[in-house]
């Protein structure tokens, strides 16, 4: 008996509510399409295609980046592996190229689950299962964390979608961010240097909390100090000329969230430059591993032996 190969981005998963329809993606968990009627709420990329720019994947044990791969945790120094070379940064975590495991599905959602070996750049045995539910509001995805290991294990986690607002360029759509402060970073490695209010700090650029065209501006920036509603959930909306848009709300499990226009080194000639927005509510601080070295509140989280974590954002059509 033969058994099929999977595609290159792994076992697909469909899910289906109303008009709503999603692909996840085993390889990293990763949301692969998202859509609502006949239009495309995320930058999809093709089942039989490696995964590219971390599009719709599942970040954990941490988000973003570790800067030169290096920290230190409980008095021991750990050296995660380069995955972004070109910075000599180790990023957006261990999940993002394991195969997730089905656990349960019906017609409109589906969880899929791995556990996270010990290993040299991350010494501890932690579980994660996320489970992708749609609904008449959108998609919701939770992230659980367990640490299965006998000491306490640093940990992080969030998502990393590329959303559409709709047919217009990038620099025509619309952004209302809720963020009062920005990490400022390096430009050449993105490395944080300070945390600023987005009022005083280029405010042109990154005051967004009413909402107006990105226009040419460049972000690949971490903002916190989100205002929430009385239930604590941000809302972060991308809206087209058009009429139509995409939101991404998110609770207070994630005070920090980057946003990146997706720019490419050689601009236009490459047909990813700009054609989408990443937005990733995050658990914690860019080098959130190292939070000691900065004078904010980097948000790490610290499961203990047996401790589980639970963090939920959704996509919803506008």
């Amino acid at each position: 008996m033969t058994t099929a190969t999977p595609p290159l981005s792994g076992t697909q998963h469909t899910i289906r509510s109303g008009a709503y329809e999603a692909v996840i993606a085993s390889t990293g968990a990763s949301l692969r399409v998202l859509r609502h009627g006949d239009r495309d709420l995320i930058v999809s990329f093709d089942a039989d295609e490696v995964r590219p720019d971390y599009r719709g994947t599942t970040l954990a044990p941490w988000p973003n980046r570790i800067v030169d791969g290096t920290y230190t945790f409980d008095g021991q120094e750990i050296v995660a592996a380069l995955t972004e070379p070109e910075r000599s940064h180790a990023l957006h975590g261990l999940a993002s190229w394991v195969d997730f495991a089905e656990v349960a599905s019906t017609e409109s959602s589906v969880t899929l689950a791995t556990t996270i070996a010990p290993q040299s750049g991350y010494p501890w045995r932690v579980r994660v299962e996320t489970t992708y539910a749609l609904a008449a509001d959108g998609l919701t995805q939770t992230v659980r964390a367990r640490n299965l290991s006998a000491t306490p294990a640093p940990f992080g986690t969030g998502p990393h979608p590329y959303l559409k607002a709709g047919p217009a360029p990038l620099d025509e759509w619309m952004l209302a961010l809720p963020a009062a402060s920005v990490l400022e970073v390096t430009p050449d490695r993105l490395s944080p240097v300070a945390l600023h209010p987005v009022a005083d700090h280029d405010p042109d650029r990154f005051d967004r909390r009413a909402p107006r065209p990105l226009g040419d501006v460049q972000l690949d920036h971490a903002f916190t100090d989100l205002e929430t509603d009385a239930a604590g959930t941000a809302v972060l909306r991308l809206t087209d000329p058009s009429g139509v848009g995409v939101e991404v709300t998110w609770g207070a499990e994630c005070p920090w969230v980057q946003v990146y226009t997706g720019d490419k080194p050689d601009g236009a000639t490459n047909p990813a430059h700009r054609n989408g927005v990443a937005v990733e509510p995050m658990t914690c601080a860019p080098d959130a591993f190292n939070a000691a070295v900065y004078d904010y509140d980097a948000g790490l989280l610290v499961l203990e032996p047996g401790a589980e974590f639970a963090a939920s954002w959704r996509i919803s059509a506008l």
